[in-house]
């Protein structure tokens, strides 16, 4: 199907670009939208994955039965079985009622498992079951019940890696990835990123009244159209509504503007640092690749700031000769900071001496690169803007609920 063809479904569903990865899975979707094949939908957090198991149920055979979407990771690993699979009444404490569960009240329709890779290894039992004869057991129960539910599963996680470590049930892979359909990362879909924007940037100034969309200088375009987006489109919208709102003096973003916002056209660019999340061996998990990003940018952050408190601060403890560098007076009690101790922190041609009360600057930026340390800090200051709220906190970490709670728990922070 061409792109045209695709078209009157873009617009139903508010599909926006054009790149063949895209074209391509839509494409797929709809050709096996009117069996009942299970569906795997891989891709990277962000990329609009929920969009596919909608359009699969509403161009089958079930479009009018009912149609249920569950995010596997927001569920707690204790409660995820009755979620499901339905319970009896006392079948544990609290359990003061029957439960039908989403596989009983699916029946007959579709069932879209979001984050599918986070399931607990027992309950991958339970599902391999329902996908293999349609039979499935309440918990708390021993009557074998039927279900007629036709599963799309998504996830974010490598399950390829995770068989490998153990996580994800090699059989059950193979069950829910009869036909496979990847997302493309918004990064690898060009053009596709400033028709985004347009969109955005027209939604929020319509939404808010404002006189005037922004725009992107031709320079803006190709700094976005480089930039990795670890977020992918959620991020993009994200971005556009904070330049939407914040921008005053003009409309025209620039590169220079996006610098502002920590866009730039790749990371390596931008103080030689190293781009991760793009190395498969690096790590089995994109969320927590996208977690390792954000405290790489909140690294540079300090680094910037630290430049700021040295710029400004009085040069006291020694005087300089023009062409020798520092003289330092015999009573001080503190060695200076050499040029080539300096010149990686501050944006002086001349070093400086570093005051008393100050923090060496090279053991700053050694310290501030302890990966756990920051992990943890993200964490702490997530939780505490949005007040204990874990979901919240998930949120704006870009990382599953269940991601945050075993982090909580390594860190020991739900012991405070």
């Amino acid at each position: 199907m061409d792109s045209k063809e695709l078209q009157p479904i873009k617009q139903r569903y508010g599909i926006v670009g054009n790149c063949e990865a895209l074209n391509h899975a839509l494409d797929t979707a709809l050709q096996v939208a009117k069996t009942d094949l299970s569906v795997l939908i891989t891709g990277e957090s962000g990329v609009g994955k929920e969009i596919i198991p909608r359009l699969i149920h509403d161009n089958s055979l079930r479009r009018t039965r009912k149609y249920f979407a569950i995010n596997c990771g927001s569920i707690p690993e204790g409660t995820i079985d009755s979620e499901l699979f339905g319970h009896e009444k006392g079948a544990f404490t609290g359990a003061i009622g029957e439960h039908e569960g989403y596989f009983g009240a699916a029946d007959g329709g579709t069932l879209f498992l979001d984050e599918v890779g986070e399931l607990p290894l027992s309950t991958q039992a339970r599902l391999l079951r329902v996908l293999e004869n349609g039979e499935y057991i309440r918990v708390g129960s021993s009557e074998v019940r039927k279900t007629n539910v036709r599963i799309v599963a998504a996830t974010n996680v490598n399950i390829q890696h995770a068989i490998r470590d153990g996580k994800f049930r090699e059989d059950l892979f193979y069950r829910l990835s009869t036909i496979p359909i990847k997302m493309p990362p918004l990064r690898e879909r060009g053009e596709d990123i400033i028709l985004l924007f347009k969109l955005f940037a027209m939604e929020i100034a319509k939404k808010y009244s404002m006189p005037d969309r922004i725009t992107l200088s031709p320079e803006a375009e190709e700094v976005m159209k480089r930039y990795k987006w670890p977020g992918n489109i959620r991020q993009l919208k994200n971005l556009t509504e904070q330049m939407s709102i914040l921008l005053r003096d003009t409309r025209v973003v620039t590169p220079e503007i996006l610098a502002d916002y920590e866009i730039w056209p790749t990371i390596e660019e931008k103080g030689g640092l190293v781009r991760v999340g793009h190395n498969s061996e690096a790590h089995n998990y994109q969320n927590e690749r996208e977690m390792l990003f954000h405290m790489i940018n909140a690294l540079h952050r300090e680094v910037n700031d630290l430049k700021q408190q040295l710029s400004t601060m009085p040069r006291t403890g020694a005087s300089f000769v023009e062409g020798e560098g520092p003289v330092v007076p015999s009573h001080t009690s503190h060695p200076a900071v050499m040029p080539s101790q300096a010149s990686s922190v501050m944006p002086s041609p001349h070093p400086a001496v570093m005051p008393e009360s100050a923090p060496y600057a090279e053991e700053y930026v050694e310290e501030s690169l302890s990966i756990d340390e920051q992990e943890k800090r993200l964490i702490i200051k997530a939780l505490e803007k949005n007040h204990g709220r874990r979901k919240k906190a998930a949120e704006e970490l870009h990382i599953s609920e269940r991601t945050l709670y075993r982090k909580i728990k390594e860190y020991g922070l739900d012991e405070n």
